[in-house]
């Protein structure tokens, strides 16, 4: 039987001794940071109190930093802030540069194929986080309803079914996408480089976030393009001062961004910023190339909005994946391009011809029946203490002065050590160790940031990956021996 809270003023009241024992559990270690606690009607089982005191008890742990609320998931112990400056804004040559990071980037590929080796270069989330077995059930059974359609072609625009699916959730982000203005592609990358193609010629230059992600300069230098950095913000994203300027002296063809959670940097553009971002390049005709394939993983209780939802001219080209999120196996994603629709969905044609089929239908019967949101609560929550677990080890390990960022989203963190640290050095001596990092230079066309790395946070805590940053660290503080 529960107990009535007590009013005495002069004792304790019964809500807060029910905190306080949960507090010892957690300043001795029983329940661990990024620990999931006990259910609120458990707690009050346990107990013996009423589900009301649970909550004040609950209440008074999260005032005082111990315990924080996860959405649909619960309440877990708060993982302490790490003691970490954040990068500070590059300053990047107004110059336009031709874009070589290829090497690099089929160096980092390579060695995440090697047995044995740690993959924390890689922005891929490991298969034991996502639902292979329900994923794997429904495509088999799609397989089996689908018959000859299964293996047949889906041409462009791609499966309907899907399409749909997409611009539902497309609305949750403030945007509105009518399934005719879709077209599905092989991943988010035929996505970027669809767009590329529909709205530049070689040679034409593309104003991009600086650091970016290295596939994005692959991409501009597979289709010689140029590349114009613009610095970036480690928590608000692409200085818009900076493009302005960049646009009053330059012919830019068009500008690619990730305004929710980018690559590597895992910053947010304000929803005003966003606004302006689509603004400035509308008054100038200018295409803006939205890259939202970390949208759906969001930290905090709302998905951002999309700069796709302030365009009025159809200059915004909408691309997003399934990758990050869900299955990167399947290679499902897709674009939204706006006035340059029909120029794209050619372009696919010669690109893939189609997406494969049954891979579309098994994620849109997901989408449909409700279980991509219920993976995605679970994901988020995941994400968002596992990135501040390894910001902590970070801080721990590695030398003084380094700074790492604090991404409001996604699952990568951007670490910047003291200028004596070399980035490609650490990658083979990490690799030398069965560790592999992306390097700093792989993010910029010319091959900047130096005494950066990019750490992926999509690998489940474990003494391996504990010892990882240790040795990652270790490593580093000999350079500036």
């Amino acid at each position: 039987m529960s107990r009535t809270p007590r009013t005495d003023a002069t004792s304790t009241p019964l809500y807060q001794e029910v905190a306080e024992k949960i507090a010892r559990l957690i300043e001795e270690g029983v329940l661990r940071p990024g620990e999931r606690v006990s259910s609120l009607r458990r707690v009050s089982e346990q107990h013996g109190v009423s589900l009301t005191t649970a909550i004040q008890a609950f209440i008074w742990l999260e005032d005082r930093g111990l315990v924080e609320a996860r959405p649909k998931s619960g309440f877990f112990v708060r993982v302490p802030r790490p003691v970490l400056k954040e990068p500070m804004m590059a300053r990047t040559p107004r110059a336009v540069s031709e874009v070589t990071v290829g090497a690099l980037q089929s160096r980092l590929f390579e060695a995440a194929m090697l047995p044995r080796v740690l993959a924390l270069g890689g922005a891929v989330p490991s298969p034991e986080l996502l639902p292979m077995v329900k994923l794997n059930r429904i495509l088999a059974s799609v397989a089996r309803r689908a018959g000859k359609s299964g293996v047949s072609y889906d041409m462009p625009p791609g499966t309907e079914v899907l399409r749909r699916e997409v611009a539902k959730r497309v609305m949750n982000s403030g945007a509105m996408l009518l399934p005719q203005e879709v077209i599905t592609t092989c991943g988010a990358t035929e996505g970027l480089m669809l767009c590329l193609r529909a709205v530049t010629v070689p040679g034409s230059v593309v104003a991009v976030e600086s650091p970016t992600y290295f596939g994005v300069l692959h991409a501009l230098e597979s289709l010689k393009l140029r590349a114009i950095e613009i610095p970036t913000h480690p928590r608000d994203g692409m200085d818009l001062e900076a493009l302005a300027r960049v646009l009053k002296t330059r012919q830019v063809a068009a500008c690619l961004a990730v305004p929710n959670f980018s690559n590597p940097l895992g910053a947010l553009m304000p929803d005003a910023n966003k606004e302006r971002l689509v603004r400035m390049l509308a008054e100038r005709d200018i295409p803006l190339i939205e890259d939202d394939v970390f949208g759906e993983l969001h930290h905090g209780p709302h998905r951002p909005r999309l700069a796709k939802g302030y365009d009025e001219k159809g200059l915004v080209m909408l691309c997003s994946s399934f990758s990050k999120s869900l299955a990167p196996g399947y290679r499902v994603g897709w674009v939204a391009p706006g006035r340059y629709y029909e120029q794209v969905k050619t372009l696919k044609l010669t690109s893939t011809l189609a997406t494969a089929t049954l891979p579309e239908l098994a994620i849109a019967e997901f989408l449909a029946t409700g279980g991509y949101d219920h993976y995605l609560r679970g994901a988020r929550a995941f994400y968002a203490g596992n990135v501040q677990r390894v910001a902590q080890a970070v801080a721990a390990a590695f030398p003084e002065g380094t700074r790492v960022t604090q991404p409001q989203g996604g699952f990568v963190l951007w670490v910047e050590m003291p200028p004596r640290v070399d980035a490609l050095r650490l990658q083979d001596e990490a690799l030398a160790r069965e560790i592999n990092i992306a390097p700093g230079p792989m993010f910029s066309p010319n091959q900047g940031y130096r005494n950066c790395i990019r750490l992926s946070c999509g690998v489940p805590w474990s003494p391996r990956l504990q010892e990882a940053l240790q040795i990652l660290g270790s490593l580093a503080k000999r350079h500036l021996a």
